[in-house]
């Protein structure tokens, strides 16, 4: 009766997520019976296996590629065309990018024959909808939870250590990444050209910190979650912003896509067994995709090469010598990480060239805005933020956490991080999550 109830409650919180657009919610209770009927398929009918994950998985792909490409080439082929406005105004189905990379994973481990089939639609269908993590992941393949959707036990202390994690990741979301996310917004708003050095520098660590604690926030809630329900979802983060290159910053952030990317794209390729010009290949398209997974626009493009290329650098020319020397390593991410954000963010390539004159003046633009000091506005009314933000980014106050051993100490700051997290949702500060739009 677990997995039914669950099921059901998770049917609903989509089906509310979908009100205004219910084909959405049609086409999900689609994916999920095409990739279930698929597997048990491809197990009768041994012949045909290939054939059948090959259309099960463009079903996905088609989907993913109607949903979220479709308006973006249109568009661009008008422009060229000059057929004038072609854009279809396609609402993007929550979520979709996440359950589509559960079911083709689950595809592709039963082609594989890593795993068995599984012959209830029920099981199935609970462990693509579970609400917990059906619209930003984490990403769970399959055999993460297998165990736990055929039997599993809830108790006390489970649900204790859920309702903790639920609660801090509600903490990191509201207190840490809104905050610092209006400052992101107010330097949007005021437009780049008017920004001073300091405050266009001030603004991208914000909108660091505010993607950050947004989506660790996220994951932190959908593990809590989990853990009340008996499920133990895979971790999604592991202190990214402590790293020393960008290599083992993709091996700490979003832990579960780049597993994804590495498992059934990566490696299928043949990774790095073939040589070094196979190896280059390899990543190119793995970065590739992973610019275009977050979306529609040249910027994720353009940001899915600049990694490449950082990340080719590092394996083949520097990464080892900054792993030598930590402090160097540290200083290097310090600035190259908001430098990557910034790309992600801004969507128009015009106005991210504006941007980066104004973090580099030397490139053409002065130092000041017209409001030379505009910054000690913003740093005055955000320091706090940032040094939580700092804070937060390394494992100091994690390991603190750990170390108190007194249960009413914990209960005390749980309630406070709590309270704190209602009053200012209460209070305005409920921004989206970041990673619904993808």
């Amino acid at each position: 009766m677990r997995n039914l109830v669950l099921l059901i409650g998770s049917l609903i919180f989509y089906f509310i997520s979908a009100i205004h657009h219910p084909q959405h919610f049609i086409i999900f209770v689609i994916s999920m019976i095409v990739d279930f009927e698929a597997a048990v398929y491809m197990e009768s009918y041994p012949k045909y296996r290939k054939t059948i994950f090959v259309i099960a998985v463009l079903f996905h792909i088609i989907s993913l590629f109607i949903f979220k490409y479709a308006s973006f080439f249109l568009e661009e082929i008008a422009s060229i065309s000059g057929l004038g406005d072609l854009a279809l105004n396609i609402v993007l189905p929550i979520g979709i990018s996440f359950y589509t990379f559960q079911g083709i994973s689950y595809l592709a481990d039963v082609y594989r024959g890593k795993i068995e089939a599984e012959q209830s639609l029920l099981r199935y269908t609970v462990y693509i909808s579970m609400f917990e993590q059906l619209i930003a992941g984490p990403i769970v393949t399959y055999p993460q939870v297998k165990k736990e959707l055929h039997d599993r036990r809830i108790n006390k202390q489970l649900v204790h250590k859920g309702l903790a994690i639920f609660i801090f990741g509600l903490g990191l979301k509201v207190l840490l990444a809104n905050p610092l996310g209006k400052l992101w917004s107010q330097a949007c708003a005021i437009g780049f050209e008017s920004l001073s050095t300091p405050l266009a520098w001030l603004s991208i660590f914000a909108f660091s910190f505010q993607i950050y604690f947004d989506f660790f926030g996220y994951s932190l809630m959908a593990i809590g979650l989990g853990e009340m329900l008996g499920f133990h979802l895979p971790k999604n983060f592991d202190h990214p912003y402590i790293s020393k290159t960008m290599t083992e910053f993709w091996r700490r952030w979003h832990i579960t896509l780049g597993s994804w990317f590495r498992e059934y794209v990566y490696i299928p390729l043949g990774g790095n067994r073939k040589g070094m010009i196979y190896t280059i290949r390899n990543l190119f398209i793995v970065w590739l995709l992973t610019g275009i997974w977050h979306g529609a626009g040249y910027h994720f493009m353009l940001w899915g090469l600049v990694l490449f290329i950082i990340l080719l650098l590092e394996k083949y020319v520097f990464g080892s010598y900054l792993n030598k020397h930590a402090w160097l390593g540290h200083l290097y991410m310090f600035f190259l990480i908001p430098l990557t954000w910034a790309i992600f963010a801004i969507d128009d390539l015009q106005q991210l060239g504006v941007f980066f004159t104004r973090l580099f003046p030397f490139f053409g633009q002065g130092v000041w805005s017209i409001f030379r000091y505009d910054y000690l506005k913003y740093l005055q009314l955000y320091y706090p933020f940032f040094i939580a933000g700092f804070l937060f980014s390394t494992k100091l106050p994690y390991r603190l956490l750990q170390n108190i051993k007194r249960p009413m100490l914990i209960y005390t700051l749980l309630f406070v991080i709590f309270a704190a997290s209602v009053y200012c949702l209460y209070r305005g500060l409920d921004d989206p999550f970041l990673y619904f739009r993808f």
